[in-house]
């Protein structure tokens, strides 16, 4: 049996382009999110993780559901699986990237070999339902 990654995500799109954040010591960038702790829900991780990463803090009543997508992390069928829960969700605040994130980048499709194969799904879905240039 494969190990699952377990993950919940932001989805914010603005003008066709997708909020994409890089963490400190890695090339890739990814939906910003992270791994649920403990018993936390998809919103109780999805909250925390955002205000962490992001510094800005989620409004609770506008979260609704993208999809769910499960990918092997870095194209390999040995390495983990990882679902990412996502949510598209209004924020309060100014977008900057904490002292975890080093980059925070907006991406249209022609990015989409920039992130992981998890959220490529996710890329490949938006840009069909028109919502990503």
């Amino acid at each position: 049996m494969s190990v699952l990654i377990d993950t919940v995500a932001w989805v914010r799109i603005e003008n066709g382009r997708i909020l994409c954040a890089r963490p400190k010591g890695k090339d890739v960038f990814y939906i910003p999110g992270g791994k649920r702790e403990g018993a936390e829900t998809d919103l109780e991780t999805l909250l925390r993780e955002i205000e962490e990463e992001l510094t800005v803090g989620l409004v609770r009543e506008s979260v609704v559901h993208a999809g769910t997508y499960e990918a092997h992390a870095h194209d390999g069928p040995g390495a983990p699986l990882v679902r990412m829960s996502c949510y598209y969700a209004d924020y309060r605040g100014t977008l900057a990237a904490s002292s975890e994130i080093e980059e925070v980048a907006w991406f249209t499709y022609a990015d989409r070999p920039l992130v992981p194969p998890v959220d490529q799904l996710l890329f490949d879905d938006l840009e069909a339902a028109g919502e990503l240039r």
